[in-house]
């Protein structure tokens, strides 16, 4: 049976979260914390979850799901994506499939597109680094449009299918529709409308569709109204490809053969004395959700939880007065950037490092507020428990309160708890 959900209309993805790093879903979400020492992957992922959102430091708090690995509509984005995609896939092909051109798959593209004009167009192709991808700026007739077409690869069952393919969590990812398939070959198919600035400030549309087969071989189609991701002014309504046509695009048997030429890049060997095997597993998002919300005080209403698999978690609160939104990261082996995260904070008399902070939660929305207390427990494992707060319910959203709905005491307190040591 296909597993759907669909969404109330709300803004889309995220996604502007990590493109938009700088300015630049995918980027600031409020997120990243340092990028050193042992295991770079687990500090990527930190990084992402505890940094900068417009320039506003904060604690990372993007579920895993659909942020990071969303299609990309300029080159750089399909780079990151496709070299990402190829460099954590694990299959390989059997034989040498002959290389796709460009111009080649620049050709396919227009023609499985609908009757219209072409603008500018730029195409890579499978020999070429860092991989393969197509963009066009497309008129139907209707107005100017870009679609970009992207490619790489993944494990199939590995997170990243998940990623890709799962319709992400609405209070860190806000789009007006999403729909996620399988289809009868086994692939799994996301279908996501929404728009390229998650906060609004521009209203350009972003609909996009990403297929992951069996084989973990995966296929992005993203469209927009205008006839630039970013910087050009709206030419349409919407952007031209329905949901039916954006399905029929990304599933076409070409681009699979696209994929199968792409060379697969050797996953790096790790160096001896840097595998993870005698650290702690990470700790379950199951498990924080409910360490959490054992802790809050008495008179808040929990309205809405979620989170990821491990690591991290968050709850929307109420006490009456306006949603706030609390999240919590729980990370082991963090002890090699102590020095930076707590240098200028407090040291407890057992040893537990403290760090605070209050300031701006999203300098593109006025008024919204971040409170965080920081903290790492005494020892060699570098247990560290982060909790953050806002005054609003969701990410990106307007305040709904003048202040977070638990003081900064009432934080220090819950990441204090000798509950969370449990999970150690």
């Amino acid at each position: 049976m296909p597993e759907e959900q669909h969404q109330d209309p709300f803004e889309e993805r995220l996604a502007a979260a990590l493109r938009d790093t700088g300015d630049a879903f995918r980027a600031a979400d409020r997120t990243a914390l340092v990028d050193s020492g042992r295991s770079r992957g687990r500090r990527a992922l930190t990084r992402r979850r505890t940094g900068v959102l417009g320039g506003v430091a904060g604690v990372a708090l993007i579920g895993v799901g659909g942020a990071m690995l969303l299609p990309s509509g300029n080159s750089s984005d399909a780079e990151q994506s496709s070299a990402a995609s190829r460099t954590t896939a694990q299959a390989s092909s059997s034989a040498a499939a002959p290389p796709v051109s460009g111009d080649a798959i620049l050709k396919s593209l227009k023609e499985l597109l609908p009757e219209g004009e072409y603008g500018a167009s730029d195409a890579r192709g499978t020999s070429e680094q860092p991989g393969p991808y197509a963009q066009v700026v497309f008129d139907d007739g209707e107005g100017e449009a870009a679609i970009s077409l992207g490619f790489g690869r993944v494990e199939p069952g590995s997170p990243e299918v998940g990623q890709l393919t799962r319709c992400p969590d609405d209070t860190f990812v806000p789009y007006d529709s999403c729909a996620s398939s399988r289809l009868d070959d086994g692939s799994t198919l996301r279908l996501m409308r929404g728009y390229e600035y998650p906060d609004r400030r521009v209203d350009t549309k972003l609909w996009s569709a990403d297929l992951v087969t069996a084989e973990g071989q995966h296929v992005s189609v993203s469209e927009w109204n205008s006839a630039a991701e970013k910087g050009a002014p709206i030419t349409r309504e919407d952007p031209p490809l329905s949901t039916e046509a954006l399905k029929k695009l990304v599933t076409a048997d070409v681009w699979r053969d696209v994929v199968a030429a792409t060379p697969v890049t050797p996953k790096p060997s790790v160096p001896a004395g840097t595998s993870d095997e005698k650290r702690p597993p990470a700790v379950s998002g199951e498990d924080i959700t409910k360490t959490l919300v054992g802790l809050l005080p008495a008179g808040l209403k929990v309205v809405k939880k979620g989170g990821q698999e491990t690591e991290f978690s968050y709850v929307v609160v109420d006490d009456g007065r306006g949603a706030s939104m609390v999240q919590v990261n729980v990370q082991h082996g963090m002890d090699d950037v102590a020095g930076q995260l707590y240098g200028s904070g407090e040291t407890l008399p057992d040893g537990t490092l403290i760090a605070t902070s209050q300031g701006i939660g999203d300098d593109r929305v006025p008024g919204v507020v971040m409170w965080t207390v920081d903290t790492m427990r005494p020892g060699t494992d570098g247990f560290r428990v982060v909790i953050s707060e806002f005054n609003n319910g969701s990410a990106h959203a307007r305040p709904t309160r003048e202040a977070p709905a638990l003081t900064m005491d009432q934080l220090r307190e819950i990441a204090l708890s000798e509950e969370w040591d449990k999970l150690r």
